[in-house]
């Protein structure tokens, strides 16, 4: 199939839900928007109005649809810039310019999907990869489909970075210009210079270009990190940065030297050497006691196969279906409530249960090699469907490692929290182990982030305050795995006062 084929994307009659992602919605999970966790889906010719306040938020963040695939094609850049009177805390910029990739599929996206819910096999990949909505010039009949920055020597820029993709982390790289770190997840980090950025599905990253070489044109590239050694396509693409004065017209643009697309020693040094800027206005410090202490290990394993048959459950002959603890988390789809309304309306029962595991139901070498083969029989290989969620007390302090198993194959996993932002105090590779991995916590200047990628083969321990009531969904945010079940929810109580008390949802609340 031809790129450059005009197929407009036909979605008649769609329900959707849409998310602004990183948003702490507090007192406002009514306007989160993961389908059937805070809302129902907003149905066809329906409305919503969504209201919530950005107060102690500034920086990069984004919007998408939180139905499943339908997140290919409906996001878009959130920026939220200081109040008046407040300055950023970097040298002032000469323009602003959001760089948005992200994922097409010469197909329906909602066929894509569909296909591999019935089939129980992993979907339809994507063919490309774009920015701003521009495939680029990788690609046939794209030669005019290239997105294009024009910029003055001697200048700084701040790129607004952000990887709205649905399955691809990515290498980000300008030709021969050094990247300056300031933000990440719309939250000041101290200054770190490099000249790649990694971001996995879901996160931001800002960073100051200057503009200090020769007069001329040069590549920004986007290009996949991929921790597995499952083939998928090769979906690089490239935007122009073009000097004031430069020829443009018959000189091609410069092409940086790109790291290979298993480079992790490159990822994991990007992803762990960044750190928090403890004079940001917005800076929060490390919770010290910890109330609730889980141990929670990920990743993709099997069901029972349904409606076994040509093309279905190929994978040894059984289902995918990702887990957290060995519980395979379920949307209560056609239910009465969301989880947040029956929250609310202490209407539980029937929708959701409160015994969400706070360690692994089976303790086992979570990154043994072997496991990439496990046989069908072994019991760490199912994962039972439920729609289980951890209650928290309103101003405990949790902390989280977060074990990637290699069950099937290991990966790195890009884990999302709604309402929160967390402290990233470790990460490393192989089985966590509190004796050894304790000595490395930061408790001084930590990345804070809403959106952590951990490490193919790896761990992260990761702490946030629970001062947030509400139900709120930590997930995978590689697409192909939500839908396995890659999830679960915490549903954190009310405060003591009507100020850290939920409202009740407003008149228009979808209903289910």
């Amino acid at each position: 199939m031809e790129l450059c084929q005009d197929q407009p994307l036909m979605l008649e009659r769609v329900t959707l839900l849409l998310f602004m992602h990183g948003i702490i919605q507090f007192l406002t999970p009514w306007s989160d928007g993961p389908e059937y966790v805070t809302q129902c889906p907003i149905p066809s010719n329906g409305s919503y109005t969504y209201q919530f306040n950005l107060t102690g938020q500034e920086g990069t963040l984004w919007w998408h649809a939180h139905s499943s695939f339908l997140r290919a094609t409906v996001y878009g850049a959130l920026i939220i810039k200081p109040r008046l009177g407040h300055t950023y805390p970097y040298p002032k910029v000469y323009q602003e310019v959001p760089l948005v990739v992200g994922e097409w599929w010469n197909a329906n996206v909602e066929e894509v999907e569909r296909n591999a819910t019935d089939t129980g096999n992993p979907p339809l990949e994507s063919i490309a990869s774009t920015i701003n909505g521009f495939p680029g010039d990788l690609f046939n009949c794209s030669q005019d489909k290239t997105y294009t920055l024009k910029v003055k020597r001697g200048k700084t820029y701040l790129l607004r970075v952000i990887n709205a993709a649905l399955n691809e982390q990515h290498f980000f790289k300008v030709a021969n210009h050094t990247l300056t770190v300031v933000a990440m997840d719309a939250i000041y980090t101290e200054h770190y210079n490099t000249d790649v950025i990694v971001l996995a599905p879901g996160q931001t990253v800002d960073v100051l270009l200057r503009t200090n070489q020769a007069v001329d044109s040069y590549y920004m590239v986007f290009t996949p990190y991929r921790s597995s050694n499952v083939g998928t396509n090769n979906i690089t693409t490239r935007g122009v940065i073009i000097y004031d004065g430069a020829n443009s017209t018959t000189k091609t643009p410069i092409m940086p030297i790109l790291p290979d697309e298993h480079d992790t020693p490159t990822a994991h040094k990007f992803y762990t050497n960044v750190t928090g800027l403890t004079t940001s206005r917005h800076w929060v410090r490390v919770p010290r006691k910890v109330d609730e202490d889980m141990f929670i290990s990920f990743g993709i394993g099997l069901e029972t196969c349904i409606n076994p048959g040509p093309g279905r459950c190929v994978v040894l002959n059984s289902r995918l279906s990702a887990n957290m603890n060995n519980e395979s988390f379920v949307l209560p789809k056609g239910k009465r409530y969301s989880l947040l309304e029956a929250f609310y309306r202490n209407a539980s029962n029937g929708i959701y249960t409160k015994d969400f595991p706070n360690k692994p139901v089976f303790e086992f070498n979570y990154t043994d090699p072997a496991l990439m083969n496990i046989d069908p029989a072994d019991p760490l290989a199912f994962a039972p469907k439920s729609t289980k969620i951890k209650t928290l007390k309103f101003n405990s302090t949790v902390q989280i490692v977060l074990q990637n198993n290699a069950i099937l194959g290991a990966e790195n996993h890009p884990i999302h929290i709604h309402g929160y932002n967390f402290h990233v105090l470790a990460q490393g590779f192989g089985n966590y182990n509190s004796t050894r991995d304790e000595r490395k916590f930061n408790f001084f200047n930590p990345q804070m982030r809403n959106t952590i990628s951990v490490p193919v083969g790896g761990w992260a321990v990761i702490r946030f305050q629970a001062n947030n009531p509400g139900i709120w969904f930590m997930h995978c945010h590689l697409e192909t795995h939500l839908p396995w079940g890659l999830g679960m929810a915490f549903e954190v109580e009310n405060g003591p006062t009507p100020e850290t008390t939920i409202p009740p949802p407003p008149a228009n609340y979808p209903k289910c």
